[in-house]
């Protein structure tokens, strides 16, 4: 069951659930509040506990906001963009034949490309290079992954997503990772996959869960704070 209450003038959709702790979730892309909360929670409780944290809620909202009104990518030489949590010059470089990407030096990120690609056509070519190397970086991390969780191997899919770096269907046994996770450092993305790999051990986000987490990378916490700080892009 969900209900709607407005705190200041802040609507935030309530899920009463089979659990211990209430969880506060501010989503991307725009601010969106949803709690989980114990059922034996009553409603005024809850909405005191928001009340205490109206300004992290505010703050986390004016983040996404400001991230909204970035300008949308050209994929121009000139551009910033990320790779494994560091940062590169976008350099277009135009030439006939194939299309491809080539990191050159420490901070160039270099596009070569047909001069008549418009900009869908080379955000397809930029995309289509993360995926490749995201699917380079799953082969490694998964199976070590799977072996050392003691976990059936699950298919592993990647996709782009707007509010989740990741998610686990236990009855198909497969995970799917955002495409985003390419762009952050390695152990975010080392972090999600463990993540997800644990909803295979335990299904919901329970004390247990994150014994297993801490057991398999004690450092989860560190990941999953960066991963909230920098968003989705």
């Amino acid at each position: 069951m969900h209900t709607t209450l407005m705190v200041a003038d802040i609507a935030v959709v309530v899920h009463q659930k089979r659990i211990k702790n209430l969880h506060l979730k501010v989503l991307p892309p725009d601010g969106a509040v949803r709690v989980s909360a114990p059922y034996h929670f009553s409603l005024n409780a809850i909405r005191l506990l928001l009340i205490g944290k109206i300004g992290w809620i505010r703050a986390q909202q004016k983040k996404f906001a400001d991230q909204s009104r970035q300008l949308p990518r050209q994929y121009v030489s000139g551009e910033t963009h990320y790779f494994r949590g560091l940062r590169y010059q976008l350099k277009v470089i135009a030439q006939a034949g194939r299309s491809y990407i080539k990191i050159e030096g420490t901070d160039s990120l270099c596009m070569y490309v047909s001069p008549t690609l418009n900009t869908k056509g080379r955000q397809k070519v930029l995309d289509a290079w993360y995926r490749k190397e995201l699917r380079l970086q799953l082969d490694k991390i998964v199976p070590k992954r799977v072996q050392q969780m003691q976990v059936p191997m699950p298919e592993y899919r990647i996709k782009k997503m707007k509010t989740r770096w990741g998610t686990c269907n236990i009855g198909a046994q497969r995970i799917w990772l955002n495409l985003e996770l390419i762009k952050k450092p390695p152990e975010c993305l080392e972090y999600v996959v463990v993540h997800e790999l644990t909803h295979l051990l335990e299904r919901t986000h329970n004390k247990r869960f994150q014994a297993f987490m801490t057991q398999f990378m004690p450092t989860w916490r560190v990941q999953k704070k960066v991963l909230n700080e920098t968003g989705l892009e």
